[in-house]
């Protein structure tokens, strides 16, 4: 008998005929409304995001001036500015440049799902700066819209915000799990 079976067997034993209940899952459904650009922005940057709306990514991303640029494989190559100092190594790398699979409005979260324009997990981590590119899209208004879109069986990134944690007397402290900035290019709308 496996530890699984032996505290499943526990449960059971210890609720006798107890009827469990039915969860009801009648809440918002996918595509339930449409999805609002300017509350994802605001959201992004209350989570101290900085958001950039442009078309020209390389452009954006020679103004961040990144330093050390690691790159997916899978990326664009026209959003890599023709100066950028890239790197293979993301141990060596000062920031990231990578597109994404989708942006939730309601929370301001993007999500990551490993594609070849996003890497493998590790690439966007490390490095002190993450610059992630969204398409129109790929912005949803809610996180079952975001669920219904994404494959299950792929390696999840949810991003909301620079990586940050605060101790028991909220001192907010950034960096500690991933880059202390995070840097959101926009496409389909220059401001």
């Amino acid at each position: 008998m496996s530890s699984r079976e032996l505290i499943l067997g526990r449960i059971k034993a210890a609720l006798g005929d107890t009827a469990v209940p039915e969860v009801t899952r009648d809440y918002r459904p996918a595509a339930s409304e449409k999805a609002d650009v300017e509350l994802l922005i605001d959201r992004l940057v209350d989570y101290k995001a900085v958001v950039h709306r442009s078309d020209d990514v390389a452009g954006v991303v020679a103004s961040l001036n990144p330093g050390r640029l690691v790159l997916p494989p899978g990326l664009d190559p026209s959003w890599v500015p023709a100066d950028a100092t890239v790197v293979d190594d993301e141990y060596q790398a000062e920031a990231v440049l990578t597109a994404s699979t989708v942006a939730v409005a309601e929370t301001g979260t993007i999500v990551l799902d490993g594609s070849p324009d996003q890497g493998r997990r590790r690439i966007t981590l490390l490095p002190d700066l993450h610059i992630c590119v969204v398409r129109p899209d790929q912005i949803v208004a809610s996180v079952p819209d975001a669920i219904a879109r994404l494959d299950p069986r792929r390696p999840l990134t949810w991003i909301s915000g620079p990586s940050a944690t605060s101790d028991i007397e909220l001192n907010r402290v950034e960096g500690v799990h991933g880059p202390r900035n995070l840097h959101v290019i926009l496409l389909g709308g220059a401001s």
